[in-house]
């Protein structure tokens, strides 16, 4: 089979054996692949990922050496499956998987293992258990973006962000792109987008942002006691002083009434904010810039060192929250808001390529006026 091998940050179209199901295993023909920012990323910068993974435990992350086969966001149809299935559903089914397969010596990560080759090829292996089929004649390229759809899902989930809150996304790349379509999906009213690229800008607008700004020219955090936040700390002092003589008014002992109104969930108005930029000096500018009580949930993967004053987040309360991946429950059901039409990705979608053009996909998606996901169709025929 046809597949993009990239091997010391070079990236060539390569004819590799066909793969072979084992035990629990579905042998799938890629429809489509999305190429994801972590692919970007992966291609220069692999080496101090797997680094970092094996201080968490999992060792066989791939190398910059070694012939690795990136694609994690994909759709496909069951195309054979291995021993021990229970193939409940039919060849040629359109399915889409988790990016994670069991193999001999342990689980491995679809697209950034070399013991996992991802979906930048013709087939790809999933895991029988993970693989869903795909309902209501959606589409295979949006299918694909289940993944980083649910990726957005789990975000959103994180933050717990209610209808009533205001959610502020910094980072209007596909991450950023994804949550704000996810913060729709669960109904919250008012959605602030930041992010300096116009092209971008336009997108988070058709995937549903209420207010987009340009950072370079407004701040995101503008309006914001216009919103009940507190943005000064001499406001969170006055709120303490009020709400304690306001209450001694009454003829019980305030505290009463106080621990009454905590377990009815009464606080000071926050937002929740959304890092989507994974570039160094982001969280540490959030916690210096955003108001207090802040709820800031990071989403972008930044891989270098960050920096912050932890008394500053100490004196606004800063609550820090990091993401990383979902859950088989938020994959199963970023699927099924596709497919009812719940989650909308389509503005996402700005090209789609054959095997041939990932590398040329890969210098184009850096320029953030230009693309912000491109599918890859590895049935394609070159021009």
């Amino acid at each position: 089979m046809r597949a993009v091998v990239c091997q010391n940050a070079e990236l060539r179209v390569q004819d590799l054996p066909e793969p072979d199901p084992t035990a629990g295993q579905v042998r799938l023909t890629v429809e489509r692949c999305g190429i994801c920012g972590s692919d970007l990323h992966a291609r220069h910068g692999i080496d101090a990922w797997a680094e970092m993974a094996a201080k968490t435990g999992y060792d066989r992350f791939g190398k910059s050496t070694e012939p690795l086969v990136f694609g994690h966001e994909f759709s496909g149809r069951v195309a054979e499956y291995g021993p021990k299935t229970r193939q409940e559903i039919p060849t040629g089914t359109p399915v889409v998987a988790l990016p994670l397969i069991r193999n001999l010596h342990g689980i491995d990560a679809t697209g950034l293992s070399s013991y996992a080759n991802g979906a930048y090829a013709e087939q790809v292996i999933a895991q029988e258990s993970l693989m869903l089929a795909v309902p209501n004649g959606l589409p295979t390229d949006v299918a694909a973006l289940t993944e980083p759809m649910a990726v957005a899902w789990h975000a959103v989930r994180r933050g717990e962000v209610k209808k009533r809150d205001v959610a502020i996304v910094i980072g209007c790349g596909p991450v950023g792109l994804g949550v704000i379509l996810a913060l729709k999906a669960q109904g919250v009213k008012q959605v602030v987008a930041s992010d300096f690229s116009a092209g971008r800008r336009a997108l988070a607008v058709r995937c549903g942002a209420d207010v987009v700004v340009d950072p370079g020219v407004t701040s995101p955090w503008a309006g914001g006691r216009e919103r009940g936040h507190l943005v000064e700390a001499e406001q969170a002092f006055e709120l303490g002083l009020d709400t304690r003589e306001r209450l001694g008014r009454l003829p019980i002992d305030w505290w009463h009434t106080w621990r009454l109104a905590e377990k009815l969930g009464a606080a000071p108005r926050r937002p929740v904010i959304f890092e989507c930029v994974g570039v160094p000096g982001m969280i540490g500018s959030i916690i210096d810039e955003a108001p207090l009580y802040s709820r800031v949930v990071v989403a972008g993967v930044c891989v270098g060192t960050d920096q912050l004053t932890p008394a500053m987040a100490i004196n606004k309360e800063i609550d820090l929250r990091f993401v990383f991946g979902y859950t088989p429950l938020e994959f199963r059901d970023t699927l099924m808001m596709l497919a009812d039409g719940k989650l909308d990705p389509r503005p996402l979608i700005t090209g789609t390529v054959g095997l041939d053009g990932v590398d040329d996909a890969f210098e184009a998606l850096s320029d953030p006026e230009a693309h912000a996901k491109v599918l890859i169709d590895p049935k394609a025929i070159p021009a």
